[in-house]
């Protein structure tokens, strides 16, 4: 399917409206049942919120913020606001009221949707800071205050009363007139590295992503759902979980949150999805979770069945050999093992899209063993976002992929990847230093080391500026050894440091099910889990993984100490960002006591398993440092 035939993502909505008039658009989740729109029904809103927009002042390129989670009222906001001519302008709603302001203030919003009253109370807060708001808009009922008032969508768009036919002939001849080269968003970077910028993309730059997207995961004419759950205002999944099946009139359902991802897709029984690495973690690690607790009989046979599946993935999908017998041993398999697996993820799924952070080789290639194969891929916030994607043809279970259709990379002499291609951002919103900074003579700097073999496939290394060099000028990347060290059945996440200093350190954070069934096997007696990570048992089963895990590694690579926390990272906590990346500048300076003691520590800084009952560990500070 070819998008570029339409001048706008509104316009392609119009056309599917009609096309698809009685087929489910959006489902959403109110009150414990999941409700739905269909597209006609969908469009109406959308039609019925552009009026509302019109009637309060809104022109033309004016900038309209959401501030706001996944939910129906967020996509009837960003079509709306389209349809009225304007700029849709996302905000995350983990966000504080300050980086709300930052946000506001940069665009120049003048009107801003909020989900809840908890958000209304976040602006409330810093009013004084967003002098230029005239108006709040909410999805849901409650009482703003009177110097602040807030309004609902549902009174703006007078969803009580019918569009007359002039007015949909006015807000559709709106449609009409937005051109591929007008702005449809601006994204504003998470601003960990520095301020927030605000990136532009163009109609074009979103069309031409789903449009060679598609075609490099394949069309189907079977209707599809696509489960969301990342942050619509994370570009990743704005075009490819959200737009993707909207475009294509297939039917998106908007998940509860986060943590009842698992949940709803046992009710939504979704066929494709678009995640970042962390969900397919949790996946891996609840399915050998289950494993592990199961008898030695059905531990044997999904091991066994691991086995032929990574010999029958290898061969289909990698090198392409004949199977012969072994599509028959894996087809036994299959129904055997896996089968039931999938069913516990809604029993449908036929892909996944994974970008946001590099996937782990061995997750991935497990999630195809297992018959829910991830097209890993990569992209920026500048490129709407997608430079590489895998597919059923091209997948290296390492890589991201090779280019879409009409981009091109290349890679300076320090390893960066460069990139050209009609997705690139026009430019960074009223910051023309930073855009001639990031763009030079066409080509758009991405920020990260990567390598490109012989057969074009591209394998994202780590961020330029997260690589760690040490005292004796190693430079090591560390997102590779943190996804190795979170396929440890006791570790939840990693974080590793060592810039600047003689020897990498780590924080690990535990996989807490199994460090409560370890300090019950141990029979450890203890009060929290403060208590149970530092006590001297657990530490020293820690340590031997640790030595293990050293074992394959050279020398400047290896973790000489390390200390496990007391509880996993967070999007509250904020070591994590919205999509479920780490957040380095903010973990070390949350955790630096931590990190700096296991420096002055060391000794000769080695990771050693102990000699003696009475010889204390010394990988781990106590638990009362871990506030």
């Amino acid at each position: 399917m070819n998008f570029l035939s339409y001048q706008s993502v509104p316009a392609i909505l119009k056309d599917n409206s009609r096309k698809y008039a009685k087929r489910t658009a959006i489902s959403y989740n109110k009150r414990g049942v999941f409700l739905s729109l269909t597209y006609e029904e969908f469009y109406e809103r959308v039609l019925m919120l552009a009026r509302g927009l019109k009637q309060a002042g809104v022109q033309r390129g004016d900038r309209v913020a959401i501030f706001s989670e996944n939910r129906l009222g967020w996509a009837i906001s960003d079509f709306g606001v389209q349809s009225a001519g304007a700029i849709t302008v996302p905000i995350y709603a983990t966000n504080t009221g300050k980086q709300a302001a930052y946000v506001i203030n940069h665009c120049e919003a003048k009107v801003v949707f909020v989900s809840t009253q908890t958000q209304y109370e976040k602006l409330y807060a810093i009013r004084d800071q967003i002098p230029n708001v005239e108006l709040v808009i909410s999805y849901e009922r409650f009482m703003g205050e009177r110097s602040f008032p807030v309004y609902t969508q549902y009174q703006l768009s007078e969803v009580e009363r019918p569009l007359t036919e002039t007015e949909t002939a006015m807000i559709e001849k709106q449609i009409d007139e937005i051109r591929q080269e007008d702005i449809i968003t601006i994204i504003y970077t998470s601003g960990t590295t520095g301020v927030p910028k605000g990136v532009l993309l163009t109609q074009r730059n979103i069309m031409v992503n789903t449009t060679h997207g598609l075609k490099r995961v394949g069309s189907s004419t079977l209707p599809q759902t696509f489960l969301s759950f990342l942050p619509l205002s994370h570009v990743l999944e704005r075009t490819g979980g959200y737009y993707m099946p909207l475009l294509t009139g297939n039917h998106i359902a908007f998940a509860e949150n986060v943590q009842k991802v698992m949940e709803n897709m046992m009710e939504i029984k979704p066929t494709n999805m678009v995640s970042v690495p962390r969900l397919f973690e949790k996946i891996y690690s609840r399915i050998y979770e289950n494993v592990h607790q199961a008898s030695s009989f059905k531990r044997n046979l999904f091991h066994r069945a691991v086995e032929v599946g990574r010999e029958y993935v290898q061969k289909k999908y990698v090198t392409k050999e004949p199977l012969g017998l072994l599509e028959l041993r894996y087809k036994f398999f299959d129904k055997l093992v896996f089968k039931k697996v999938r069913e516990r993820f809604g029993g449908k799924i036929k892909y996944f899209v994974c970008g946001g952070a590099p996937l782990d080789k061995t997750i991935n290639e497990f999630m195809w063993i297992i018959g829910l194969p991830v097209f890993n891929g990569y992209g920026l916030t500048e490129t709407s976002p997608a430079i590489t994607l895998s597919s059923f043809d091209i997948i290296r279970f390492d890589s991201v992929g090779k280019p879409l259709h009409e981009t091109e990379v290349k890679l300076a002499d320090d390893g960066e990847l460069y990139v050209k291609g009609p997705q690139v951002m026009q430019q960074y919103y009223k910051n023309e230093e930073a855009t001639r900074e990031t763009i030079e003579d066409g080509w758009l700097k991405t920020g990260d080391i990567a390598r490109i073999d012989e057969q074009g496939y591209v394998y994202i290394i780590d961020r330029k500026k997260e690589l760690i060099v040490t005292a004796g000028g190693k430079n090591i990347a560390p997102q590779p050894l943190e996804n190795e060290l979170k396929l440890d059945k006791f570790i939840s996440d990693a974080y590793v440091y060592g810039d600047g200093k003689p020897y990498l350190v780590a924080l690990l954070t535990p996989n807490l099910e199994r460090l409560i069934d370890l300090g019950r096997e141990l029979g450890i007696h203890y009060i929290d889990i403060e208590e149970l990570v530092t006590n001297e048992k657990v530490m020293a089963v820690y340590t031997r993984r640790m030595e293990a895990f050293n074992a394959a590694l050279p020398p400047y690579k290896t973790i000489k100490r390390f200390a496990v926390l007391p509880r996993e990272f967070t999007i509250d906590g904020g070591e994590l960002t919205p999509t479920l990346k780490l957040k380095r500048k903010e973990i070390y300076n949350k955790y630096k006591d931590i990190i700096e003691e296991l420096y002055i520590k060391a000794g000769n800084g080695v990771v050693r398993r102990p000699k003696a009952d009475n010889e204390r560990l010394e990988t781990s500070v106590s638990a009362s440092k871990m506030h």
